[in-house]
C-alpha cells in the first residue's frame, strides 16, 4: 500500500526520487496520515494540508543542515514521518512515544521546539543570523499559518528581519482563504518568476543604473509594488522589507519545487504565500476541517462518531454559564483568543454576536482589550487556556489588575492535560496568580461548584479568575440557579482524625477517596486567593498533619499560600505540599500521569501514610 513511502526514512531518500515520483509519495503520504491518526488521535486536517509543501521542502533544503522551524507545529505529521519516524507514528502522543509537536531531543530535524503560536519568525531569524555570523551556507525557514500570523510576535519578527539581510525565507500556509483568493495557473507562474534569478538580477541591476537619480529609484521601487500588488498582496509585505512572492498553490508539486528552488539561491529577507487547503484529500475532512482538526480515535472509512450527550465537561459548564449570565445582563461580553470551540463559545458566539470577540491568537492584546472594555462599564469575560495565559502575564499585571478592574480570567486547561504534553499543560497557573495584588482566585471542586464560582466572579468589582481542568468532573449535578459565594470561605467535605487534606480544585475528589482509607478530614478550600486562614488554622489546631494537594506546581502553589499563613500566624505544624513535580512532564494518558505524580488517591494514600511514620 505504501510502496513508495516504505523506502523514505531520510530526507536524503526522498532528494534522490526524480520529481515526476512525488506526486505518488504524496499520495500515499496523505493516505499514510488518514490511517495513523485515525488509530492514535491528533490533529489531522492542518497535517493533510501540507503534505505538498513538506515534501517539497525537504526535498529543495538541505535538512537538517538548513533549519526548518514550524509554527505550532500542529501540521508536522508529515515532517516526522519523512524523517525517520514513521513507524513510531503508532506511538503519537502516548506516553513514552512521539510527541504531538516539534521536539528538539527527539529528532535534529526539529530544528525548534514549538507548541505555541507565533513564534517561528522569530527563531528562525536567530538562527539565519548565527549562520551568517558563523560564516555558514545554512538557510532557515518558517512556516507559519494564517492563523498565527494574527500573533503580535510574529510581526514584531518581521519588522526586526525585514531590517536585516540574514537569509530567511518565511512561509505563509494560507489555509484559510483569510488573506488571498483561490490561486490558478497565472499566480503560480507569477510566483515562479518573481522569484527567479533573472528578476532577481534585474531588480538588482535596475538599482545600480537608478542609484545616481534618486527620484527615479523611487518611482522604480513604487511601480513595482503597485504592480505585484494589482495581482498578489504583497504590499504589506514589502513595506517590512521582505521580497513577496505569490500566491502559490500549496498543493501544486511542480509550482512549489520551482518556487524553492529559487528562493533558495536568493539573499536576504523572502517572503512565500503559500495557499493550501485544510483536509486535503480526505473527504470527511475537507467538508468539516474544524471538526477533523483535533481528533480522537476514529473510523477512518466511518468518519467521527458524534458522541451522545452525557455529563458536561468544564468548558461546556463554562458555555452555558456565559450564555445564560449574557441573557440577564448586557453588559456582559465574551472574548477568546482565536478559541471559540476550545473554550466552549460556539453558543454563546451565535445567541450574542454582538458581544462576542475574537481577537485571534493575541493573548496580550485581549487582555487589554478587556481593560479598556472593563474601564467603560462592561463586564468582560476571558475564556483562555491556563497555558495561553502565559503569554499575557504582563497585560494582566500591568493593565488589569495595577488599575483593579473587574475583568474575569476563565481560565480552561488549569493542570495536565494528557497527550498535548508540556507545551499545553497548565501546571503553573496557581503559582503565578497568587502573587498579583487585588486578584481573586477560585478552583472549583466539581461542574456545580464551577458555575457558582464563575457567577461570584462577574459580581466583584476587581480581577478575577475561575480556573477549572480539561474534561468532566466527579460527575455533580449543575444547579441552574446561580448564587454568589463567600469569597476566601472553604467547606468542611467530611470530618476525621489526626489528618486533615485542604484539597484545591480538581484534587478534591482523589482526596475524598484517600480520606476514606486514611479517616482523614477533607476541606474543600475553593479559593487560592484570598486564602480561608481560618479554616486553615482551624484545622492546625485540629489535627496532626496537615497536607495540602493540587494540580499545580508546588512551588509557589497553593500549598506555599498554606505555609506561608501557618508561619504568619506562628502555627507550628508538620504540613506535606503535594502537587506537581518541578520538571515539565510530557504527554501521556491523564489519569496516569496524575498517578505517576502521586496525585492519584493511592498515591495521596501513600505519601500521607509515608510523613505520618516518620
Amino acid at each position: 500500500m505504501y510502496s513508495l513511502l516504505n523506502t523514505i526514512n531520510t530526507p536524503e531518500d526522498l532528494r534522490k526520487l526524480p520529481r515526476e515520483r512525488l506526486p505518488q509519495l504524496a499520495k500515499e503520504l496523505r493516505e499514510f496520515l488518514v490511517e495513523s491518526v485515525s488509530k492514535t488521535g491528533g490533529h489531522l486536517s492542518s497535517n493533510l494540508g501540507t503534505v505538498e509543501l513538506t515534501i517539497a521542502l525537504h526535498y529543495i533544503y538541505d535538512t537538517p543542515e538548513d533549519r526548518l522551524v514550524w509554527d505550532v507545529g500542529h501540521q508536522t505529521y508529515a515532517h516526522k514521518i519523512l524523517t525517520g519516524r514513521r513507524q513510531a507514528m503508532n506511538t503519537l502522543r502516548m506516553a513514552g512515544g512521539l510527541a504531538g509537536f516539534p521536539k528538539r531531543d527527539e529528532s535534529p530535524y526539529d530544528t525548534f521546539g514549538t507548541g505555541h503560536s507565533s513564534t517561528s519568525i522569530s527563531a528562525a531569524l536567530g538562527m539565519a543570523v548565527a549562520a551568517q555570523l558563523s560564516g555558514a551556507e545554512r538557510r532557515a525557514v518558517a512556516i507559519i499559518g494564517d492563523g498565527a500570523m494574527t500573533g503580535g510576535m510574529a510581526f514584531e519578527a518581521l519588522n526586526n528581519a525585514g531590517a536585516m539581510d540574514a537569509n530567511l525565507l518565511v512561509i505563509l500556509n494560507d489555509n484559510d482563504m483569510s488573506i488571498s483568493r483561490p490561486v490558478g495557473a497565472l499566480n503560480n507562474y507569477l510566483a515562479r518568476l518573481m522569484s527567479g534569478r533573472f528578476y532577481a538580477a534585474m531588480r538588482r541591476g535596475s538599482e545600480k543604473v537608478l542609484k545616481g537619480m534618486p527620484p527615479m529609484l523611487e518611482f522604480a521601487k513604487r511601480a513595482e509594488e503597485h504592480v505585484k500588488g494589482m495581482v498578489t498582496p504583497s504590499t504589506m509585505f514589502e513595506e517590512f522589507g521582505f521580497n513577496y512572492i505569490g500566491p502559490v498553490d500549496g498543493h501544486d508539486l511542480d509550482a512549489l519545487l520551482d518556487t524553492l528552488g529559487n528562493i533558495r539561491e536568493l539573499e536576504g529577507p523572502q517572503f512565500l504565500h503559500v495557499v493550501t487547503q485544510k483536509g486535503k484529500g480526505y473527504a470527511l475532512a475537507e467538508e468539516d476541517c474544524l471538526l477533523y482538526h483535533g481528533v480522537s480515535k476514529f473510523d477512518r472509512d466511518n468518519g467521527i462518531v458524534q458522541k451522545q450527550a452525557g455529563k458536561p465537561t468544564y468548558t461546556q459548564v463554562f458555555g452555558q454559564w456565559l450564555c445564560d449570565i449574557a441573557a440577564k445582563d448586557e453588559r456582559v461580553v465574551g472574548i477568546t483568543p482565536a478559541m471559540c470551540d476550545g473554550s466552549g463559545m460556539q453558543e454563546f458566539a451565535e445567541k450574542f454576536p454582538t458581544r462576542y470577540f475574537d481577537v485571534g491568537i493575541a493573548e496580550q492584546h485581549a487582555l487589554t482589550f478587556a481593560a479598556g472594555l472593563a474601564c467603560d462599564g462592561y463586564k468582560p469575560v476571558v475564556a483562555i487556556y491556563s497555558t495561553f495565559l502565559q503569554r499575557a502575564y504582563d497585560q494582566l499585571i500591568h493593565d488589569i489588575a495595577i488599575q483593579n478592574l473587574p475583568v474575569v480570567l476563565a481560565i480552561d486547561r488549569g493542570g495536565l492535560v494528557g497527550a498535548d504534553g508540556a507545551t499545553h499543560a497548565g501546571s503553573f497557573d496557581l503559582s503565578y496568580l497568587r502573587c498579583i495584588p487585588n486578584m481573586t482566585v477560585m478552583t472549583p471542586g466539581d461542574e456545580n461548584e464551577c458555575r457558582q464560582m464563575l457567577y461570584t466572579a462577574i459580581t466583584l468589582d476587581t480581577p478575577s479568575a475561575v480556573r477549572y481542568p480539561r474534561g468532566m468532573g466527579p460527575g455533580v449535578a449543575v444547579c441552574s440557579e446561580m448564587q454568589a459565594l463567600p469569597v476566601g470561605r472553604g467547606e468542611v467535605r467530611r470530618e476525621g482524625k489526626r489528618v486533615a487534606i485542604l484539597a484545591f480544585g480538581s484534587m478534591l475528589a482523589p482526596a475524598l477517596l484517600a480520606a476514606e482509607q486514611l479517616d482523614a478530614t477533607v476541606v474543600n478550600m475553593r479559593f487560592v486567593k484570598p486564602l480561608d486562614a481560618d479554616l486553615v488554622l482551624r484545622m492546625a489546631r485540629e489535627h496532626e498533619l496537615l497536607v495540602t494537594v493540587e494540580e499545580n506546581t508546588v512551588q509557589g502553589g497553593a500549598g506555599s499560600a498554606v505555609a506561608e499563613c501557618l508561619m504568619e500566624c506562628g502555627i507550628a505544624i508538620p504540613l506535606l505540599q503535594l502537587g506537581l513535580p518541578d520538571k515539565f512532564i510530557e504527554q501521556g494518558e491523564h489519569a496516569q500521569m496524575l498517578a505517576d505524580c502521586g496525585l492519584d488517591a493511592a498515591g495521596l494514600v501513600a505519601a500521607i501514610n509515608g510523613k505520618l511514620t516518620k
